[in-house]
């Protein structure tokens, strides 16, 4: 059966060096690396069989950020507290296990342990004694020794908003300003892949390329309905939209207290997810904006961008909207 979420992107890294940093009794022979390499052909994939101990393992990583020098490391889970420490580079730490050792003992890993995956060495079974426990602990605390002002912008870290493994993201908000939440678990799926990791990859390639996409404001009006709930197709299109173009999401400003604020970001995160997040524009100036494209439930006079207006017979739902960028193919 066809997968419904996985999607190839050729130009996505394309000619670029990944490297997959996998979580605790993982191997480079993950699902996590089958799926990079799946989405992302043209990109070219690394992901070692770490070793045991972390002093060990942070070795063989950084020799290899040193041989390779890649373009984005990519950590999961333990595999995210190891990309935190590799400095220097474009860097995204989903679930980051920034307490491992302490993990390791709250969810009862001491003890006889087999790998999830196969590994180069054959190894399958291995065992986690307190002392190993306690490497991992004495090296945790020395996360975030290398935080300067140069790795806030290279670093994202994502964290499931139900992830029942590790609750990271106060000790990595604390020290990151790019730290957000998705749908997800601990584990990540082929859903909150495409839809909460893939878009940071995009903007970390488009970073790294200069490349600047047409514009697109979007009015949160149109998202939600009468029960504020997502309108029809919403999730749809935007998905769409933000293959080919920077997608921003236009609210009004809030008009006194910070209530209104929370209320606009929250439901931003529950239903648009990744996406919203640094691409959020509060203003009751919507005239101002500079971009190509606006789509918005009222007219609004004297906009220097395309005005499309939602509800209206032209775009009557998202179907199309969906229908009409479809035809542009991304201009």
């Amino acid at each position: 059966m066809e997968n419904p979420y996985i999607q190839q992107y050729p130009e996505l890294m394309s000619g670029k060096t990944v490297l997959y940093v996998h979580g605790f009794a993982s191997s480079g022979q993950s699902g996590t690396v089958a799926r990079l390499r799946e989405v992302m052909p043209n990109a070219h994939v690394i992901a070692p069989d770490l070793p045991l101990h972390p002093d060990e393992a942070i070795a063989l990583l950084q020799d290899i950020c040193q041989k390779e020098q890649p373009h984005l490391i990519i950590g999961t889970s333990m595999g995210g507290m190891y990309a935190e420490r590799l400095y220097g580079y474009a860097r995204i730490c989903v679930n980051p296990a920034l307490q491992m050792g302490d993990t390791m003992k709250s969810h009862g890993m001491i003890g006889a342990q087999t790998f999830q995956n196969p590994r180069q060495d054959g190894v399958q079974e291995f065992i986690v004694t307190k002392a190993l426990a306690k490497e991992y602990k004495d090296f945790c605390e020395h996360c975030f020794e290398g935080v300067t002002d140069d790795e806030q912008s290279l670093v994202y870290g994502l964290f499931g908003d139900e992830d029942t493994t590790v609750d990271g993201y106060a000790d990595f908000h604390d020290h990151y300003r790019q730290a957000l939440h998705f749908h997800g678990e601990h584990r990540m799926n082929d859903k909150s892949f495409m839809h909460s990791v893939l878009p940071v990859i995009r903007w970390i390639d488009d970073s790294q390329e200069q490349r600047e996409r047409p514009i697109i404001y979007i009015g949160t009006e149109t998202l939600a309905d009468s029960y504020n709930k997502p309108t029809s197709s919403m999730a749809k299109a935007i998905r769409m939209l933000i293959e080919h173009y920077q997608v921003y999401f236009v609210a009004p400003s809030p008009s006194s207290d910070a209530a209104e604020y929370a209320v606009t970001t929250d439901w931003l995160t529950q239903y648009v997810g990744v996406p919203a997040w640094g691409h959020t524009v509060f203003t009751n100036q919507r005239h101002l904006l500079y971009g190509d494209y606006l789509i918005a439930r009222e007219k609004t006079p004297d906009t220097m961008a395309t005005l499309l207006e939602y509800g209206s017979d032209t775009f009557k739902t998202w179907e199309e909207v969906i229908e009409y960028f479809s035809r542009l193919g991304g201009q």
